[in-house]
């Protein structure tokens, strides 16, 4: 089967900064293990608020892609950005050529941008008056930023455009890059996702809201979807950059090629600032609209990462969604839900599990949901419970579901060449 105009994309570079390490093999690492990258807050003390518990990025070094003198000009999500694309293109070894630039571009999905930033500069401008107000304050906090400095840094000369559709950001950016180089609008795009808003605001307003675990004694088990005592999610942090690139061009320069991407699909809720549909409604129109975009009947599909966010609400809509879309195939499919490891990454989400997609076709092993313990009469499907598994996985869908109703899903196949 070929795509749209006879082009077909495949991922050819993967680059991981997320709670459960830096680059492909330590995620993959801990993802095998159902190592849990979920522990107490140590940005701020934590001690006023009721979830004090997160997926913080550790111990990867920003200079090993970034100048010392850049930093100070950068937010948290603009260097975690910047590292993952680093090592995306050390990943896919791509070097982009002055008569390939215009052909090359990046579109990134975040959903914040620099709160951090924010948070600190209005505290300068309350406290010292607006003098002490830094002049890159602009550029740091806006999110179409960290696309455009991937651009400046690789020399993209392409689309360059940011999404900012909440939780569903990073699988939108990946979809519409998807789209161009398929379309022939560019040969490569640069994509995923990328937030950093473990910040005391961002915990505080998803607090207000109780959409937070507040499982603080047990950080590493708080993060547990599908499960009937789940209580919320836990906020996390990262960025995933992919490689998409125009099939025949990648397998012409020798590429490495991790999946095929196939399918996209975008809907929208209508019903709730919040809040899910009923019974998944908006999830089942996207995933049956992405299958479609891409050929494949729903019996063909063998793993589903799920947007599985640990709420009581989203993982009981998304299994019935699946349950609408795959009707008996639903109990044969496999369905885990990575963020049982990584938290909730927002923005970043979608591209992070595009990418954990992508490595489970290309390495045959289906991470689990870890902390599973007691099963939900309305979640009844396979969520690969606990450990990971072994399994020929030919087609796999990513899903991610936003506030404001908004979703998005990517269909994904191992690479024959065929």
């Amino acid at each position: 089967m070929t795509s749209h105009n006879g082009r077909r994309v495949v991922i050819t570079g993967i680059g991981l900064v997320s709670p459960l390490g830096t680059g492909i093999e330590e995620n993959w690492t801990s993802l095998m293990e159902g190592r849990s990258g979920i522990g107490p807050i140590t940005r701020f003390d934590a001690g006023p608020f009721s979830t004090r518990i997160a997926g913080e990025v550790k111990n990867y070094n920003a200079e090993d892609y970034i100048p010392r003198k850049e930093l100070r000009k950068m937010d948290p999500f603009l260097r975690f950005a910047l590292v993952a694309a680093g090592l995306a293109f050390d990943d896919s070894q791509l070097k982009i050529s002055p008569d390939l630039a215009p052909r090359a571009g990046v579109i990134l999905g975040c959903g914040l941008g620099g709160l951090l930033t924010i948070e600190e500069s209005h505290k300068l401008l309350m406290e010292v008056g607006p003098k002490k107000v830094s002049p890159f304050f602009i550029p740091m906090i806006i999110g179409n930023m960290a696309p455009g400095l991937i651009s400046i840094y690789h020399g993209a000369k392409g689309p360059n455009l940011s999404i900012q559709t909440a939780c569903a950001a990073g699988t939108h950016a990946v979809g519409e890059a998807f789209n161009m180089v398929r379309n022939g609008v560019s040969d490569i795009m640069i994509t995923g996702g990328v937030e950093s808003t473990i910040t005391t605001l961002a915990v505080a307003g998803f607090n207000a809201m109780r959409a937070l675990s507040t499982r603080n004694d047990e950080p590493e088990k708080a993060s547990r979807p599908f499960d009937r005592d789940r209580d919320g999610f836990v906020l996390g942090e990262g960025a995933a950059i992919l490689i998409l690139e125009e099939a025949s061009r990648a397998v012409e320069r020798g590429a490495k090629i991790y999946a095929e991407v196939i399918g996209f699909g975008a809907s929208g809720d209508a019903f709730h600032m919040a809040a899910p549909a009923p019974e998944g409604e908006g999830a089942a129109r996207c995933m049956q609209t992405a299958l479609d975009d891409a050929g494949i009947a729903p019996a063909q599909v063998d793993y589903i990462n799920a947007h599985g966010t640990s709420t009581d609400l989203n993982d009981k809509y998304e299994t019935q969604a699946i349950k609408t879309v795959f009707r008996e195939h639903a109990w044969k499919v496999a369905v885990s839900s990575t963020k049982s490891m990584t938290g909730h990454l927002l923005g970043a989400a979608g591209g992070v599990e595009a990418a954990y997609t992508a490595l489970t076709i290309d390495r045959q092993m289906i991470p689990p949901t870890i902390n599973y313990e007691y099963p939900d009469p309305d979640c009844d499907l396979d969520y690969v419970p606990n450990q990971p598994r072994k399994a020929d996985v030919t087609v796999a869908i990513s899903n991610s579901f936003g506030f404001g109703g908004t979703n998005g899903t990517l269909v994904f196949r191992k690479w024959t060449g065929q």
